[in-house]
C-alpha cells in the first residue's frame, strides 16, 4: 500500500488493480520529485503496482539534462525574488515551467512488463494528452522531432521522461488555465520563438481542475491498465 500524506485517489483503487492513480493536489516540486524516486525504486522491486501521480505545482522552472536547451532569460536570484523555484533535474528535454492551473502527471511504470519501448511510451503519453485536450475543445498534434503537443505553431503540452531499469519517472505537463507569463522568463525547451498556449487561451473557458484530473485518470487507466492486463 502506498501512503502519501494529503493525497487523495482520483480513480477507484482495488486490491488487485494493476494501476494506482494518486492526486497530490497543489504540491512543491521538490517533494513530489523525492516521492517519484521512492516509488520508482519500490516499483522496480515489484513492491507496488504501476502508479501515476497527478499534481499541480507551485511555481517552478526545471532545467533538463540537455544543458544546451537550458536558457534562462533572468538570473536565478531574480526568479527566487519572484517566488519561483529553480530545480536542476535529469529528465529528457530542456527548460520548462510548472504552476497552478497546469496539469502534470508522473507515471511510475514498468515498461518491460507493459511491453513498451521508450519511443512508444512517449507516443502513448502524447496520445493521452491529445485525447484529454480534445475533450476540452482543443485539437492538437505532434511535431516530428519535438516531443509534446502543439496547436498549430503554439505549444500546449511538454513531455520529459527518464527511464531507470525499465521504470519510468518524470512525465507530461499540459497547460489548462495556468499563468503563461512564467514561460517568458526562459526559452521553452531551448526553442527560440516558441509561443506557449493553454486550454483557457484557446477556448476562453475555465474548467474544474478536479474534473480535469478525473478525466485524465480515466484515460490513464484505459491506456495503461489494459496494456498491463494484456500481458499478465
Amino acid at each position: 500500500m502506498i501512503r502519501i500524506k494529503s493525497v487523495k485517489t482520483v480513480a477507484e483503487i482495488t486490491k488487485n488493480e494493476s494501476l494506482r492513480i494518486c492526486d497530490c493536489g497543489l504540491s512543491d516540486y521538490r517533494q513530489v520529485l523525492q516521492l517519484q524516486h521512492k516509488l520508482r525504486e519500490k516499483r522496480r522491486q515489484d513492491k507496488i503496482p504501476n502508479t501515476v501521480l497527478i499534481v499541480e505545482h507551485l511555481p517552478v522552472i526545471t532545467l533538463g539534462a540537455r544543458q544546451s536547451a537550458n536558457e534562462l532569460l533572468i538570473s536565478r536570484d531574480s526568479l527566487i525574488q519572484k517566488q519561483i523555484d529553480v530545480v536542476d533535474i535529469r529528465r529528457g528535454g530542456g527548460t520548462t515551467a510548472h504552476n497552478p492551473g497546469q496539469l502534470v502527471f508522473y507515471p511510475i511504470l514498468h515498461l518491460q512488463q507493459l511491453c513498451l519501448g521508450i519511443s512508444e511510451y512517449i507516443r502513448k503519453l502524447e496520445a493521452i494528452g491529445a485525447e484529454l485536450l480534445q475533450q476540452f475543445g482543443v485539437r492538437c498534434k505532434r511535431r516530428k522531432g519535438f516531443p509534446g503537443l502543439w496547436v498549430a505553431t503554439k505549444k500546449i503540452a511538454s513531455v520529459g521522461v527518464r527511464v531507470s531499469r525499465s521504470v519510468t519517472y518524470h512525465g507530461m505537463a499540459i497547460n489548462i488555465q495556468n499563468d503563461l507569463s512564467i514561460f517568458d522568463l526562459f526559452i521553452p525547451c531551448g526553442l527560440d520563438g516558441v509561443e506557449m498556449t493553454s486550454v483557457l487561451k484557446e477556448t476562453s473557458r475555465h474548467h474544474s481542475m478536479d474534473k480535469v484530473k478525473k478525466d485524465l485518470a480515466k484515460l490513464l487507466k484505459r491506456h495503461f491498465s489494459e496494456s498491463y492486463k494484456n500481458v499478465s
